[in-house]
């Protein structure tokens, strides 16, 4: 009927992640300076926000200087993913922010004024229905209703803060973490009452990340290489391969258990109990995680002869940007080190040969492919 609004609701209410990556003064910005200049360094920042947080988050829509997404909690059962899909997005921000700031030789307000500009998440977990409209695709319920009242917080004040992240207490909860160090306040709002909050410093967590020693395994000493191409992108794969949980599901013959967590998260220092064949185990030590760039562990057996692992898994996404190449970089440190042909045979013989450390690769690349059609499936029910 002419004139009449059409539109659609799935009526399904569905349970997950909602983020709110708001890029913070933005309003400032835009009123002291060039617009031209200003709206491309803006244009540069969000597009560089929005790649970072999909396609492991869909995007419910853009909202001026802010980008709202969200995702199932099916699609993120390793709930700490998404504090690191904040973090690494705050790290690459920084790092483009830099960047355009030396890169220019424009003295114009906007160009100067790039490092007024910053990043904050708001991060919530609730329930919400997808509604499209007219063509218009939005999230509407109570829970996205807060996500939004909560953009207008007192965490600044309070903290002194340019950038953070704040999590409420559902969020928390459902990621099952409790990093040490937030900050926690209450936030109250009409008819939503009180609202629990912890968030934490991204830029005190930038400088930890980039003054961080780096450990990996270098491809000169590696004494094995793997390489296998998932078509899911670096986030998922990143959880399907150092999840115990879900390496439980493809893993050939082991049984991973969750070990010591310093600072109440998975980090350096890390660790992971593997039981497997006859009585055999391991523990498994993370020396370096940068989460969906690379991690590096070290594995010793229990047991006689000691074996010890050391590896670095790289995440790369591939040319199309849909999948994930992974190379899993190995060394062996034995007595016969020194000798690098006969040490990598050894390593070759042990880890391919008697373990099938390939044929795990690539079994892992066709169970995430079949999960994530599997959770499609369903999400279309």
């Amino acid at each position: 009927m002419q004139g009449k609004l059409r539109g659609h609701m799935d009526t399904k209410i569905q349970h997950g992640y909602l983020v709110l990556a708001d890029i913070s003064g933005y309003t400032s910005f835009v009123a002291a300076t060039e617009l031209e200049h200003a709206h491309d360094i803006l244009t540069e920042l969000l597009e560089l926000v929005l790649g970072q947080l999909t396609p492991t988050l869909t995007l419910s829509k853009l909202e001026g200087d802010a980008v709202f997404a969200y995702a199932p909690e099916a699609r993120l059962p390793r709930g700490e993913t998404v504090l690191e899909l904040v973090e690494a997005t705050y790290v690459v921000f920084r790092d483009r922010q830099e960047a355009i700031r030396r890169r220019t030789t424009c003295q114009c307000n906007a160009c100067r004024s790039i490092p007024a500009l910053d990043l904050k998440f708001i991060v919530h977990h609730g329930d919400f229905i997808a509604q499209r409209v007219a063509g218009i695709h939005e999230l509407v319920g109570s829970d996205v209703n807060l996500i939004h009242r909560l953009s207008k917080n007192h965490v600044a004040e309070a903290t002194g803060w340019r950038a953070y992240a704040m999590f409420t207490k559902a969020g928390l909860a459902h990621m099952g973490l409790r990093p040490e160090g937030m900050h926690e306040q209450a936030e109250a709002y009409e008819h939503l009452g009180d609202v629990q909050t912890h968030s934490m410093d991204l830029r005190a967590r930038y400088q930890e990340l980039t003054d961080a020693r780096r450990i990996v395994v270098a491809a000169e000493e590696a004494d094995l290489i793997l390489t296998q191409e998932f078509s899911a992108p670096p986030p998922a794969v990143w959880e399907w391969l150092n999840d115990p949980k879900s390496r439980n599901k493809w893993a050939l013959d082991t049984v991973w258990t969750v070990g010591g967590r310093p600072n109440g998260r998975t980090g350096i220092g890390a660790q992971n109990h593997c039981a497997h064949g006859k009585g055999s185990s391991y523990t498994e030590t993370v020396l370096d995680w940068r989460p969906f760039e690379y991690v590096t562990t070290e594995a010793r057996e229990h047991g006689f002869p000691p074996m010890i692992i050391i590896e670095t898994f790289r995440f790369e996404p591939t040319p199309d940007g849909k999948g994930t190449r992974v190379t899993d970089y190995l060394r062996m440190p034995t007595p016969l080190s020194q000798w690098r042909s006969v040490s990598r045979a050894l390593c070759k013989f042990m880890l391919v040969g008697m373990m099938k450390y390939d044929q795990v690769l690539s079994g892992a690349a066709r169970l995430l492919d079949e999960s994530a059609q599997d959770m499609e499936s369903d999400a279309r029910l």
